[in-house]
């Protein structure tokens, strides 16, 4: 039991020249690339290079937002959680997400919608333009509805929700009806650990791990 990997660095340095070995052809630009390799890291599923669609000028748009130090609104706990801290730190960017505050509680309870819509509205007041969802279709949706009312001016958005209801439908629309950078995964896959991982690989992009 002495021969296995045990830094981490090494072992993320193996997986990553595993999955180049077994991702087979693509079209994707080399930092496209890291950003698919990254969510593929974190799931270890391969389906995910047919399932990812990065707007155009996306990655580009994102890296401004992180230069200049951006908020990052996110819709769980969870995803804020695998945001990786120290690359925040170095790029003066914080991350937010305010499901779990009593004011938010409150307001969710008294409008009968979901702690994360109510949380995108509370974003949306604060001006907000980075947008992470990796687990609430509602809370897409909400933020959709904000922008056609003229109520949010996201500059990017990452839209990831993972599920049965809603969330293919939801990241149907961002794809097709929202004319901002954005990246999302078809269908029913995501989540919070994907939506952190696409943070996390653009924001390496800039940043020595």
């Amino acid at each position: 039991m002495k021969d296995y990997i045990k830094k981490p660095m090494d072992i993320e340095k193996g997986s990553f020249e595993i999955i180049g070995e077994e991702m087979g052809p693509h079209n994707f630009n080399e930092e496209e690339l890291k950003i698919v390799k990254r969510v593929i890291h974190t799931t270890a599923d391969f389906e995910y290079k047919n399932l990812i669609q990065i707007k155009k000028g996306a990655i580009d748009t994102a890296k401004e937002l992180l230069k200049k130090g951006v908020t990052i609104y996110t819709d769980t706990n969870m995803a804020l959680s695998g945001i990786n801290k120290t690359a925040l730190k170095k790029l003066n960017c914080k991350v937010e997400c305010f499901v779990s505050r009593e004011d938010i509680k409150k307001e969710a309870k008294e409008k009968g919608i979901t702690r994360s819509m109510a949380a995108v509205e509370k974003a949306c007041e604060e001006n907000i333009e980075f947008f992470v969802f990796g687990n609430a279709p509602t809370a897409l949706y909400k933020l959709m509805e904000l922008m056609k009312e003229k109520k949010a001016n996201p500059k990017f958005i990452i839209g990831v929700p993972v599920g049965f209801v809603g969330a293919a439908d939801s990241k149907k629309r961002l794809e097709e009806d929202i004319d901002i950078p954005f990246i999302t995964i078809r269908g029913r896959k995501g989540g919070s650990n994907v939506a952190a991982s696409i943070v996390n690989a653009l924001m390496y992009m800039l940043v020595k791990r």
